[in-house]
């Protein structure tokens, strides 16, 4: 087994029609306004940019994400990640019981030489990490459509 490989799987229901929540979810650069460990994003083109990100662990990932595939009417959001991580994440969003439902997968194998060294005895700590990331992300993002 790999420990420093792992797959994600959120599913977020959300009070809003499914276009307002891709309209904000393909806005990366607004991400640190609404999902506080999503640190910083920095755009280096259309397609391109570096997202720094700090949960409650005391060290900070900075990924390189490249967009793949941005498709509205299937509601999907793809990136290619590299950096600390590579991988891919993905975003598709579907109606929802009068709502929309966000479901985000990501897949990345971790490339930071710590994180590396920790990958048996860290691996609990870091998949609880990224589990309160993801619940954070859902509640900003809950409460930024409530204001938009």
């Amino acid at each position: 087994m790999d420990w420093s490989h792992y797959r994600f799987r959120s599913v977020w229901d959300l009070p809003a029609a499914p276009d307002a929540v891709f309209r904000v979810l393909e806005e990366v650069e607004a991400y640190p306004s609404w999902w506080r460990e999503i640190r910083e994003t920095i755009p280096h083109d259309e397609e391109t940019g570096v997202v720094r990100i700090r949960s409650f662990l005391p060290y900070e990932l900075l990924v390189t994400v490249r967009s793949v595939r941005r498709d509205p009417v299937a509601g999907v959001l793809e990136v290619a990640a590299s950096g600390d991580l590579l991988g891919w994440a993905r975003w598709t969003v579907s109606s929802y019981d009068g709502g929309a439902r966000a479901l985000y997968e990501q897949e990345v194998r971790v490339q930071r030489g710590l994180m590396r060294r920790f990958a048996v005895p860290g691996r609990p700590v870091f998949l609880l990490n990224h589990a309160l990331m993801m619940r954070n992300g859902r509640r900003g993002l809950r409460a930024h459509l409530q204001r938009v």
